[in-house]
């Protein structure tokens, strides 16, 4: 497996230009959004037609959608690991409460040499387990 970078300051917010121009294509590719199969998108005229699962297509809508609200986006494969910066950043911790909670067995991790890599996919629902349905992560109690 091809090790990814996940640097959390490397992800930009869009600028105004990218939301406007966002918000039109989420609205225009909304209406290919039907059934299963595959979505054939067509960069101008008399150009080739790409085509697209409909399970990469509903991602790449839901990230037009996301800069469209002016949220910054990221895309990372499940099967990848995070260092323990990455994943504290990614849940809004200091790196030495992340250690903590590994050290208390709350994530699975394994030891790299001396470095510790955390599966995404558990780092994603450990934080989805400790938001409330709002949307608003929880506090920690101190």
């Amino acid at each position: 497996m091809a090790e990814w970078a996940l640097n959390m300051a490397d992800i930009c917010p869009p600028s105004g230009a990218d939301i406007d121009a966002a918000r039109a294509a989420a609205g225009q590719l909304s209406r290919l959004d039907r059934g299963d199969g595959v979505v054939s998108l067509r960069a101008g005229t008399g150009r080739e037609a790409i085509r697209l699962p409909m399970t990469v297509f509903r991602a790449l809508l839901r990230m037009v959608a996301e800069t469209g609200k002016g949220n910054a986006v990221a895309v990372v494969p499940l099967e990848a690991e995070l260092t323990t910066q990455q994943a504290a950043d990614l849940l809004n911790m200091s790196r030495p409460q992340l250690v903590k909670l590994l050290k208390q067995g709350e994530l699975t991790y394994r030891m790299v040499g001396t470095h510790r890599k955390l599966p995404v996919r558990d780092v994603l629902a450990y934080r989805a387990a400790r938001t409330v349905p709002s949307g608003i992560p929880a506090q920690e109690d101190a």
